[in-house]
């Protein structure tokens, strides 16, 4: 059985003999690169199956790393970041990364978000036709949404906005996304119309609003949706 194999891209040794001995014991195959150069010579020559990505990089942007990869490579990319960098981390989801995890970070959770990120890279091409998450179903061929075999009532934003999330089920889809999506580029900027909507949302899916476990927030960043598969790991 050929093992997935996963690119480790950051300058700091101590993070990378904290990652490999911890991912070889997960299952993955680990090559390594401390710089944005090397990582994209990587991608090209050892066809790696994910990359985790430091933003921190000596000799460029981790989120040119990014953009240069996103011109030819369909690789799942899971960053790494500091809490206070929050701007460069949205501004690398949007740019075409997958998830991030913040350091510090427990490998337990950076695992799950590898196996999500390619799974969900896997089934790209072929859109869920229904997603379960904590008994709510979401039936996107018939465009019904239940729970407990009671149709749940939503308007055509709600809908939409429920439905983005559940393509990206277990990946985080930030603000801007989200807005321009479901209401339109004139809109990138309306986090209050966002918030308003997320909490009706969850007014009529989750079993408890005041503690959302469906349409999860991503703090200064934008929401995840954690379905059933998502949290099955």
């Amino acid at each position: 059985m050929t093992l997935a194999r996963i690119l480790v891209v950051d300058d700091e040794p101590q993070i990378r003999r904290f990652l490999r001995p911890a991912l070889v014991a997960a299952g993955y195959d680990v090559i390594e690169a401390e710089n944005g150069a090397d990582a994209l010579k990587a991608v090209a020559t050892a066809a790696p199956d994910a990359v985790i990505l430091d933003l921190g990089l000596p000799d460029m942007d981790g989120k040119d790393v990014i953009t240069s990869l996103r011109g030819w490579s369909t690789i799942p990319i899971i960053i790494l970041s500091a809490r206070d960098r929050e701007v460069e981390k949205i501004a690398a989801l949007d740019l075409g990364a997958d998830d991030y995890i913040e350091k510090p970070f427990g490998i337990g959770e950076l695992t799950a978000r590898i196996r999500t990120a390619m799974r969900h890279r896997a089934n790209a091409s072929k859109p869920p036709s229904s997603v379960n998450a904590d008994g709510l179903i979401i039936d996107v061929v018939q465009r019904i949404v239940s729970r407990d075999g009671k149709s749940i009532r939503l308007t055509p934003k709600e809908y939409d906005l429920l439905t983005l999330l559940a393509y990206h089920a277990g990946r985080v889809v930030t603000h801007r996304t989200l807005l321009t999506s479901v209401w339109g580029p004139a809109h990138e900027e309306d986090l209050h119309y966002l918030r308003v909507f997320i909490g009706q949302l969850r007014q009529k899916i989750e079993r408890d609003p005041t503690q959302p476990r469906i349409v999860q927030t991503e703090p200064g960043v934008g929401y995840r949706l954690v379905s059933d598969e998502s949290t099955g790991f």
